[in-house]
């Protein structure tokens, strides 16, 4: 396993480029299966889940290519049929959370699908319900075989368009259901549809591909089946996350950073959530300056009480960016409640943060009062391991400013999510070392 040796208070400066989405990545990689035609997808990110997920289409047979630097081409005319029933297929697809995603373009083209539990972060129960209750509404049968660990689906003589109301906002399994359901007969509508700008771009490509979508940007879809799917070039967004990070970075340790070509109407209420904290966040065109900040106060609501912070489905904010928030709130002026919802998990990284000096007070496994230092009292190195994808960036923002030398471990959750991440923090003035 590998790990980071990072030496804490250096301060960094200059430009950062995001590289591309990598939930969105994952789900219009999947939608390839839907044709025999070739899809060209840009911007795709080169971290770990998305080549997995690469690896597992050119086992099932998809002839994949590399077009330019972050480019690839895609063409699934002849799937290997033996492979996708084989134990290889499951182990595989057990390694890897984004594989769930298979799921529907296999169903919608080959009529059957045999994968595991998805793997993915340890961030606490993460249920598949939405995504088979949609299945089931368009006329799939499934059932879970317990002692080989997978799940068999099949599409019971062909799917069928049909209304459903998710009982959750799923993002993945919204992705799930389209891509199911632009291959069904009839027309399917999606009341309380995930809406994040990963599933309007699958959408926009799967448009591009001959499929019939409208409400596209709102929680209702109404998706009109097609006999078949062509061929299409997309172009994946920045990450928002990233952006989300680096922001939370500049903050910590920046001495004026500059994130370029960030998609700004992409990024939603991020900039104004990190505003919330006393980070001054200037839009200039398609970029976002942060300048040093000696200090930076947390807001209080209009009536004075305690600022809170929470996860909601799209446009609220993202829970992938609460754990980075945290670790910046532990160096702002003032107090704050962070209130994750969604995973129970999430926030048990904030040991490693209280170890290294900070105030927190974890009051549930949802939530946590962070007391901010107001940098009085700097973070102080140590050795700690990253849980998941998200607090491991956290992690890395906490140890760059903090005194001393620190080792973070299990950097692997790290890649799945970050390219070349040391490389290019490196590159602003960190000093951090991968053994």
């Amino acid at each position: 396993m590998a790990a980071f040796i990072i030496e804490g208070g250096h301060s960094l400066s200059g430009t950062i480029i995001p590289q591309g989405a990598k939930n969105e990545a994952l789900q219009v990689i999947c939608a390839t299966l839907l044709t025999s035609e070739e899809v060209v997808i840009d911007n795709i990110p080169n971290i770990r889940d998305v080549q997995n997920l690469i690896q597992l289409l050119r086992d099932i047979g998809v002839t994949v290519n590399p077009v330019g630097a972050n480019g690839y081409s895609f063409q699934a005319s002849h799937l290997d049929l033996d492979f996708l029933q084989s134990r290889e297929f499951v182990e595989k697809c057990a390694q890897l959370r984004g594989s769930v995603m298979l799921i529907g373009p296999l169903l919608a083209r080959m009529g059957k699908a045999t994968i595991a539990k998805p793997g993915g972060d340890k961030i606490g129960r993460r249920r598949l319900d939405t995504h088979f209750l949609g299945f089931e509404r368009l006329g799939a049968h499934f059932h879970h075989v317990a002692e080989k660990g997978v799940y068999e689906i099949t599409d019971a003589g062909g799917l069928k368009g049909s209304y459903m109301l998710l009982d959750e906002a799923s993002v993945t399994g919204t992705a799930n259901i389209i891509m199911a359901a632009v291959l069904a007969k009839g027309t399917t509508t999606i009341y309380n549809a995930a809406c994040e700008p990963y599933v309007q771009q699958l959408c926009r490509m799967l448009c591009r591909m001959g499929a019939r979508i409208s409400g596209i940007a709102s929680n209702l879809l109404t998706i009109e089946g097609v006999e078949s799917l062509g061929g299409c070039s997309h172009t994946i967004l920045p990450d928002m996350i990233e952006v989300g990070s680096f922001i939370g970075m500049a903050a910590m340790v920046g001495n004026g950073i500059r994130i370029s070509h960030v998609s700004m109407p992409d990024l939603g209420i991020i900039p104004n959530t990190f505003r919330r904290m006393g980070i001054k966040v200037k839009e200039e065109g398609d970029d976002l300056f942060v300048p040093r900040m000696m200090h930076y106060e947390i807001q209080s609501f209009i009536d004075g009480t305690t600022m809170t912070l929470a996860d909601a489905p799209w446009p609220g904010l993202t829970p992938d960016l609460i754990s980075v928030l945290i670790t910046v709130a532990t160096q702002a002026r003032g107090s704050v409640l962070f209130h994750q919802k969604m995973f129970e998990s999430r926030l048990f990284f904030v040991d490693k943060l209280i170890d290294m000096g900070a105030q927190i007070i974890l009051c549930d496994p949802h939530r946590a009062v962070v007391v901010g230092h107001d940098r009085k009292v700097q973070l102080r190195g140590g050795r700690m391991s990253s849980p998941d994808i998200r607090a491991g960036i956290a992690l890395l923002i906490a140890a760059l400013s903090a005194k001393g030398t620190s080792r973070i471990d299990n950097i692997e959750q790290i890649d799945r999510g970050y390219e070349n991440i040391e490389g290019r923090l490196n590159a602003l003035g960190a000093k951090i070392i991968r053994v």
